[in-house]
C-alpha cells in the first residue's frame, strides 16, 4: 500500500517507520526545508528502535513537496498537532483524489477541518476523513532520524466523515493497522474518543508547582497521583456524559482502564503506564506556555469538550475549570480563541442538522 505521512513529529517518525516495517511505501512531506535536505543527504532513512532492537527503514521520498508525497496514496497519514491542522488542511486540500482515506490520529475533530477545507477549495474527489482517540504508537524521538517506540495501540476506536464512506475508509485503515482498528461510528464520536484532553490537563495544571521548578518533570510517574486521579475520571466523566447524551453507545474507552491491571482493556493494552514511566522517554522539559499539552490538549481539546457538550445540553464544570486555569496560566482566553462548534463554522446546526452532515458529508 501507498501510504503519505504528513509531519515530521514524534507520530509521523513512528508512522512512516512502523508502515516501512510492514513493507508499505512510505513517503514523507514535513515543511521544513533544511530539515528535509538534512533527511535526504542522510539517505532518507529512519531508525526505529523498540523491543524488537534496532531497524533501519528506507522510506520512498522525503520531500517539502505535498502534492508529490500525497500523488496515488492510498492512506494520507497526519499526526500533527490539531493547531497545525488549519495550515496543512490548506496545503493538502486541492491534491486529495478519488478514494484517498486521510487519517487523523487523534484529531480534535480535525477531520471537519480537512473535509471543509478541502470543499472549500473546490476539491469535489471522494475523499474519507477518520480520526481516532490516541496516536497508534507511545512513541518519542531520540535524534533527527530515530524514534523509539515504546508500545503499540491494541485497539483504536476510529470515526469516518462522512459515515456512509466508513467500509472503505476502515479497510484501508485497518491495512496500515491491522487487527486494531475499531469503528465508533461517525467523525465526532472519534473527537469524543480523544484521551488527551482528559489525561493531561489536569496532569500539567496540578503540577503546575513542580513543573515550573524542575528542568524535566515526569507528569505521568511522579505526577500521577491519587488526588490527581480521582480529578482525572471526574473529567473522563464530564467526556462519556456527552457521548451518551448524543446517543453514542460504548465502549467508551474510560481512561481509567489505562492504569487498570484488569477489566476492559484500553486503547494502549495492559501495563502500557508502567512501560511508559519506565522509559524515561516521558521527563521531559514541559514550558507550560507553549507545550501542546497546554495548546493542543487544554486549549483546543476542552474548549471542543465543553461546546460540544452546550449542545448535548450536559454541564462540564471541571472542563471549564481547566480551560479557565489554562487561560489564566497563558494570559488568554481559552474559550474565545479555542475550538469550538461556531469556530469551525457548524455553530448554527442543530443536533440532526450537525448529524445529517456527518453521515452524508458536504452537498458535492
Amino acid at each position: 500500500m501507498k501510504v503519505a505521512v504528513l509531519g515530521g513529529g514524534n507520530g509521523s517518525f513512528a508512522a512512516a517507520g512502523d508502515f516501512g516495517l510492514q513493507g508499505h511505501e512510505v513517503r514523507m512531506w514535513r515543511r521544513d526545508t533544511s530539515q528535509v535536505a538534512q533527511h535526504r543527504t542522510a539517505g532518507s532513512r529512519i531508525r526505529v528502535k523498540d523491543a524488537q532492537g534496532r531497524r533501519d527503514v528506507q522510506l520512498a521520498l522525503v520531500t517539502t513537496d505535498i502534492a508529490e508525497v500525497v500523488r496515488g496514496a492510498d492512506l494520507v497519514l497526519c499526526p500533527a498537532p490539531a493547531f497545525a491542522q488549519p495550515d496543512i488542511a490548506r496545503a493538502l486540500a486541492p491534491h486529495l483524489e478519488d478514494g484517498q482515506v486521510v487519517f487523523l490520529p487523534p484529531a480534535t475533530f480535525g477531520s471537519m477541518i480537512f473535509a471543509k477545507t478541502a470543499h472549500e477549495a473546490g476539491n469535489r474527489a471522494a475523499v474519507s476523513f477518520a480520526e481516532t482517540g490516541t496516536l497508534p504508537w507511545l512513541a518519542r524521538k531520540h535524534g533527527p532520524f530515530e524514534v523509539a517506540i515504546t508500545i503499540r495501540a491494541k485497539r483504536l476506536p476510529v470515526g469516518v466523515f462522512p459515515l456512509k464512506s466508513a467500509d472503505h475508509a476502515l479497510d484501508v485503515i485497518g491495512r496500515a493497522l491491522p487487527g486494531v482498528i475499531e469503528p465508533c461510528g461517525d467523525a465526532l464520536s472519534g473527537a469524543l474518543m480523544n484521551a488527551g484532553p482528559i489525561i493531561h490537563p489536569p496532569l500539567i495544571v496540578m503540577n503546575a508547582g513542580p513543573i515550573e521548578h524542575f528542568e524535566r518533570w515526569d507528569i505521568h510517574k511522579e505526577g500521577t497521583q491519587a488526588s490527581i486521579r480521582r480529578v482525572t475520571d471526574a473529567l473522563d466523566a464530564e467526556r462519556i456524559a456527552v457521548r451518551e447524551a448524543l446517543g453514542y453507545g460504548g465502549p467508551h474507552f474510560p481512561l481509567a482502564h489505562h492504569y487498570a491491571s484488569e477489566g476492559e482493556q484500553w486503547m494502549y493494552g495492559r501495563g502500557s503506564h508502567d512501560r511508559l514511566t519506565d522509559s524515561g522517554d516521558w521527563r521531559e522539559r514541559i514550558v507550560l506556555t507553549e507545550h501542546r499539552y497546554m495548546r493542543e490538549d487544554l486549549r483546543l481539546g476542552l474548549s471542543f469538550l465543553i461546546s460540544v457538550a452546550e449542545l448535548a445540553g450536559v454541564a462540564t464544570p471541571l472542563a471549564r475549570a481547566f480551560l479557565a486555569i489554562g487561560g489564566t496560566i497563558c494570559g488568554e482566553d481559552f474559550m474565545r480563541n479555542g475550538r469550538t462548534l461556531a469556530s469551525l463554522g457548524l455553530g448554527k446546526l442543530g443536533r440532526d442538522e450537525l448529524q445529517v452532515l456527518l453521515r452524508d458529508g458536504f452537498v458535492r
